[in-house]
């Protein structure tokens, strides 16, 4: 098989495992009206167990992370029966994960990350604006790519990142759970927050990477 079609047979499966889009529905308005959704002031900690799975691997154990608003984030994951652990830290849209190998198949993207936490971090872009039924939907478009935000109220509930028309990733956050999912890439990681609490500053060593 050449590589241009087995180039074309990956691509096509690629579209394929992607769900289809739907086009948004309700009432226009307009862009101003989109939520913020920041981090608490402040530093908080949350406690989590995790699982994580993708074609070739599942994976679980507990995890913390260590929060500080407007951007700052440490994330330490532990594998169940002493399996390993490592850490990652994320700065505004940079993700520094030392370990590499599984961690970074772990972490989602920053945008993704941040939305699981309950921050938009999304550049301005081409936007839509949408109620329906009390959710508010917003299509940010970057080129190729549509960053699709909903609001249940003033809370940040999902983010997909939709391309030809296909949801290629999603975030959700339902309750204690947050849930990353990849669909081409068959990937998907589910955090089931424990506890939550505010907490002194932390040291500035945690950042370090």
């Amino acid at each position: 098989m050449s590589a241009r079609r087995l180039s074309a047979l990956v691509l096509s499966c690629a579209a394929a495992c992607a769900p289809r889009a739907t086009t948004l529905t309700g009432v226009a308005v307009a862009p101003q009206r989109i939520p913020v959704a920041q981090l608490a002031p402040g530093a908080q900690q949350l406690t989590f167990t995790w699982e994580y799975r993708d074609s070739e691997l599942f994976a679980s154990g507990e995890g913390a992370a260590r929060i500080t608003a407007p951007d700052s984030a440490r994330l330490d994951l532990f594998m169940r029966g002493g399996m390993g652990n490592g850490f990652a830290v994320v700065l505004g849209d940079t993700i520094h994960a030392p370990g590499g190998g599984l961690l970074s198949r772990l972490i989602p993207p920053a945008a993704m990350f941040w939305a699981a936490l309950g921050r938009l971090a999304v550049p301005p872009g081409d936007t839509t604006v949408r109620i329906d039924g009390g959710v508010m939907h917003a299509d940010i478009k970057h080129g190729a790519t549509t960053m699709r935000v909903a609001f249940n109220g003033e809370r940040l509930a999902s983010i997909e990142t939709i391309r030809d028309d296909g949801v290629i990733e999603r975030a959700t956050r339902t309750g204690a759970e947050l849930r990353y999912e990849h669909f081409t890439a068959h990937r998907v990681l589910l955090l089931t927050v424990t506890r939550t609490q505010a907490v002194a500053p932390f040291d500035a060593s945690i950042w370090k990477h």
